[in-house]
C-alpha cells in the first residue's frame, strides 16, 4: 500500500476510490472495501482510498467532534491488510473544505485522481457547505459512481457511533461485533511516575495518541507485539485517587507473570472485558486491596476463556 500525503499530490493510475473517514474500519467499511476490490478487478483499476486528518468535525466543532476509535497510525495500520493500492491521506483544513462540490468531482477526482469507478456510503456528502450529494457524482461522465447499502448486524446499523456507544457502555463482546475483531489502542511504552511498581503491580504505560479515549474504566486486555500475546488487566481514564478529575487519560497495563523492561517497545493492547468504572478510594491501601480483586477477576476471565466456559464479569 503506498501512501500519498493530499490529492494535489496524488498522481494515479486509472483506479476505483472510495472516500471516508474509516475510523476504526469496523465491518461496515471493510464490506465496502471487499466491493471497491472486487469492482476493481473486473475492471483491471488499481484501488484507492481518501481519508482524512483530522476529522472534519474537529476542524468545525472540535468541542462537539467525536472521540476516535484509531489514531491515524492504527488506521494506517488497520488499512495495511485490506488490498488497497494507494492510501491517500488529506489534511482537511479550510482551504481544502472551501472546494466547490463540482469542482472537486471534475477537479480533484476525474482528472487529478484519475477516477473510473468511485464508490460511497449511502449518506455521502462533499464539496463546500456539503452541497455535494449522490445524484451529483452519479451526473459525472468521467467515472461511474456507486453507493453501497446499509451494512447492518441483527438489523442495526454497523457505524463508528454504534462502536463509540458499545465501548462508553462496556459492551466490549458488541463492539467485538461490530468491528469484527476486540477493541484495541496501539502504541509505544514509556516512563511513568512508577506508583503501578511502588503498589506491587507495575504497569507498562502506553502512550496514547487520542486526545479523548472512548471508553474508560478498567479493563481485561491482551498485550500483542512482545514474543507472545501476555494476558493483563489495564486502567484506562485519569486514575482519581492519584490525580485530579481534570488530569489527562493514561493507559497502564499489567501484564500477569511478567518483570521485564519494555520501554520504547510499541504494543497493541486488546480490551477484551470490562471489569468495572475507575473509581476514587479513599487512600492507597484502600487502592491497593482494589487493584488485587482486578487482577483476580481478570486472571478468572482467562482461565474461563480457556475451559470454554460462559464468561461473565461480576459488578460491584
Amino acid at each position: 500500500m503506498r501512501i500519498l500525503r493530499g490529492v494535489h499530490h496524488a498522481a494515479l493510475p486509472p483506479c476505483a476510490l472510495t472516500i471516508g473517514n474509516f475510523d476504526g474500519l469496523h465491518l461496515g467499511h471493510r464490506a465496502m472495501l471487499a466491493e471497491l476490490r472486487g469492482a476493481a478487478a473486473v475492471r483491471g483499476l488499481a484501488t484507492a482510498l481518501i481519508t482524512f486528518e483530522p476529522h472534519p468535525r474537529e476542524l468545525f466543532a472540535p468541542a462537539d467532534a467525536p472521540t476516535r476509535l484509531t489514531s491515524l497510525r492504527e488506521k494506517i495500520e488497520l488499512l495495511r491488510s485490506e488490498g488497497i493500492d494507494y492510501l491517500i491521506i488529506q489534511p482537511f483544513n479550510r482551504r481544502f473544505a472551501g472546494i466547490e462540490a463540482l469542482a472537486f468531482r471534475d477537479d480533484v477526482l476525474a482528472r487529478q485522481l484519475n477516477v473510473r469507478y468511485l464508490l460511497v456510503g449511502d449518506d455521502f456528502r462533499f464539496g463546500a457547505k456539503r452541497a455535494g450529494d449522490f445524484a451529483l457524482l452519479q451526473a459525472a461522465t468521467a467515472f461511474e459512481t456507486h453507493n453501497l447499502a446499509t451494512v447492518a448486524l441483527d438489523g442495526a446499523r454497523i457505524s463508528s457511533t454504534a462502536v463509540r456507544d458499545a465501548l462508553a457502555a462496556g459492551d466490549m463482546d458488541h463492539a467485538a461485533d461490530l468491528l469484527g475483531r476486540p477493541y484495541s489502542i496501539s502504541g509505544r511504552v514509556i516512563g511513568g511516575d512508577k506508583l503501578g511498581r511502588e503498589l506491587g503491580f507495575p504497569t507498562a504505560n502506553i502512550q496514547l495518541r487520542h486526545n479523548r479515549p472512548p471508553m474508560q474504566g478498567i479493563f481485561v486486555v491482551e498485550a500483542h507485539g512482545l514474543e507472545r500475546p501476555f494476558p493483563g488487566v489495564a486502567s484506562l481514564g485519569v486514575r482519581p485517587t492519584v490525580k485530579g478529575a481534570d488530569a489527562a487519560p493514561v493507559l497502564e497495563v499489567h501484564l500477569f507473570d511478567f518483570n521485564r523492561q519494555i520501554y520504547r517497545e510499541h504494543l497493541t493492547v486488546r480490551f477484551l472485558a470490562k471489569l468495572r468504572d475507575e473509581a476514587k478510594f479513599d487512600g492507597l491501601p484502600a487502592l491497593i486491596a482494589q487493584i488485587g480483586r482486578d487482577c483476580d477477576d481478570a486472571r478468572a476471565w482467562f482461565q474461563r476463556r480457556e475451559h470454554g466456559e460462559r464468561i461473565s464479569i461480576p459488578r460491584p
